[in-house]
């Protein structure tokens, strides 16, 4: 006699997290580490440094080579780039190290304001070359660089909508394999780029597998992850990612060309071609495209690694309303995401969620200049805070997910707003605050990943988190942009990203708490309607249902 289990039960049985398993994350993790790279890139091969307008003035003239000039000189006061971006009537030819400082303010006030004609001389003391001096990104032509910023950010936003519909069509495994070739092969060719606009398309393309790449490995890992130990799938992925942070300061630090540094970065990605062989598809999308056999070959295979073979007369079966109404069973779409109560709940939560986490999460990262320390330096600093912060979700998520989300978003809003009450002289207080504040829009950006994964069901999971990371692009191209309220008020990013965290802590409030709980595969099963109309059928319940009384009658799996 043939017994029937559901999915959940049959990881259960040959282990929610063996072998198996931890095989497949060392294949989704490995990935992050270079993601981090391309997302974080753009701090050093986008970077500004010191420059000065070439005079074509006979009387005065730079020094022959730029390491001798001290741009100090030129800065005027709170970094004031005015004196950068004029048209000099000339620099003295005298050695600038004779220069006293009457003679340097004298230089300065020569300055006129004006177009300048003889080209930019940059400082190369921290950057041999970048995207900015090889093609003259400042002064007036400075937006086109913060444009390109949000150009990338909006593949990611691309990437999101396009490559988690297509996910939850063709699958997992397939988005992961496309979404890293084309990552390597267009972000090998913005090493090349012979210009700005051919740059950022290519960067452009770069972000929209992001999305593909980061999406679908979380996903991967989480359908293959018992109950107990799903919160994995999230936060060892994000270690890597903090990995990644980290290392890129040290990496940037030996490599000063931004060409190089492109292709280093880009490059080893081609070395993922050997996963078309080792990574596995998702048993559970299988089941949930009524693909069960090829599901259950995965599935023994699993169990064999995990030292817990399968019995051959086990069946895998989704739950009672899918049977009953297979023929009649329709393919979900985006717009189920909010066609029912509770999905339109849950769902709107959860994209605001995402977009304040990126919002946050960025606009803080994107200040890091404020600390006014070495640029490699500061990169580091703010990597090293990631570990900690992705550290103790660790031991909050297994107790609740709905608290672990409100606490640390909490925590990350009170911090940004405290920072206004602090008086500038006291840079190191507010600096502390900013990085207290980082921390816990870095914890809270771990758990919404976990969180989202077990809210959506599995039918709509991937278009879910598709539409989710979607939301949170649109807070990264907005967060650049945040910056210019700086204009009406100093303290207006840091009071807009204060409210917006608190507000995503209240809302986490009338979310469902997931932890321990088995994935939703339906709508059915999160709005519950489908028990609801089996209880007015009366005996209409086949007795394969009644083989699982363990189970709660309101998720079916």
């Amino acid at each position: 006699m043939e017994r029937s289990m559901n999915f959940d039960e049959i990881l259960s049985h040959i282990g929610g997290f063996g072998k198996f398993q931890k095989i497949l994350y060392v294949w989704i993790c490995l990935p992050q580490v270079l993601l981090a790279f391309h997302m974080l890139i753009s701090v050093f091969t986008g970077a500004v440094p010191p420059h000065l307008c070439r005079s074509n003035n006979t009387t005065w003239a730079l020094p022959a080579s730029s390491d001798a000039f001290n741009f100090s000189l030129v800065t005027g006061p709170d970094d004031d780039p005015d004196l950068s971006c004029s048209a000099p009537g000339g620099v003295p030819s005298t050695p600038l190290a004779q220069l006293n400082h009457s003679t340097a303010l004298a230089l300065s006030d020569d300055h006129v304001t004006g177009v300048c004609q003889g080209g930019w001389e940059f400082s190369k003391e921290t950057f041999h070359s970048t995207v900015a001096t090889e093609w003259d990104l400042v002064c007036d032509n400075a937006n086109l660089n913060n444009i390109g910023s949000s150009i990338y950010m909006f593949g990611l936003l691309v990437g999101a909508v396009l490559f988690g519909s297509l996910a939850d069509k063709f699958g997992r495994r397939n988005i992961i394999l496309v979404g890293l070739t084309i990552q390597s092969t267009f972000g090998v060719g913005a090493a090349f780029a012979p210009n700005f606009y051919i740059y950022v398309f290519l960067r452009f393309v770069v972000g929209t597998t992001i999305s593909a790449v980061i999406m679908n490995a979380f996903v991967l890992g989480t359908e293959w992850t018992g109950s107990k130990h799903r919160m994995l799938a999230g936060i060892i992925t994000d270690y890597f990612f903090g990995f990644g942070y980290i290392t890129l300061a040290g990496l940037a630090y030996l490599i000063r060309d931004w060409r190089k540094l492109q292709l280093a970065i880009s490059a080893p990605g081609f070395l993922f071609i050997f996963y078309i062989w080792v990574l596995p598809k998702s048993a559970r999308w299988l089941m949930a495209n009524q693909r069960n056999e090829e599901a259950m070959d995965l599935i023994r295979k699993a169990a064999l690694m995990n030292g817990k073979p399968l019995q051959e007369d086990i069946e895998i079966h989704q739950g009672y309303n899918d049977m009953v109404k297979m023929e009649e069973r329709k393919k979900d779409t985006v717009i189920d995401l909010v066609r029912t109560p509770k999905m339109r709940r849950n769902s709107c939560i959860m994209f605001y969620l995402w977009f304040v986490n990126v919002l946050v999460y960025y606009g803080l990262s994107l200040n890091i200049s404020d600390f006014g320390m070495n640029i490699y330096l500061t990169q580091l600093i703010f990597g090293l805070v990631e570990m900690p912060a992705r550290t103790i979700t660790l031991f909050t998520l297994n107790r609740s997910r709905r608290i672990s989300q409100l606490a640390f978003l909490a925590v990350g809003g009170l911090a940004c707003l405290l920072t206004i009450f602090i008086p500038d002289d006291l840079s190191i207080i507010r600096t502390v605050l900013a990085m207290v504040g980082k921390f816990g829009i870095t914890a809270s950006l771990s758990i919404v990943y976990v969180y989202s994964a077990e809210v959506f069901p599995t039918v709509i999971r991937q278009s879910g988190i598709g539409m989710s990371s979607m939301c949170a692009r649109a807070g990264g191209v907005l967060a650049p942009i945040i910056y210019l309220l700086r204009g009406v008020s100093k303290n207006a990013p840091m009071v807009l990203f204060g409210l917006c965290t608190l507000l995503g802590a209240a809302l986490t409030l009338l979310l469902p708490e997931t932890a321990h709980q088995p994935l939703a595969d339906t709508i059915e099963d999160v709005e519950g309607s489908s028990i609801s109309e089996e209880s007015e059928e009366g005996n209409m319940k086949p007795a394969l249902y009644e083989e699982c009384p363990t189970r709660n009658p309101d998720i079916i799996i």
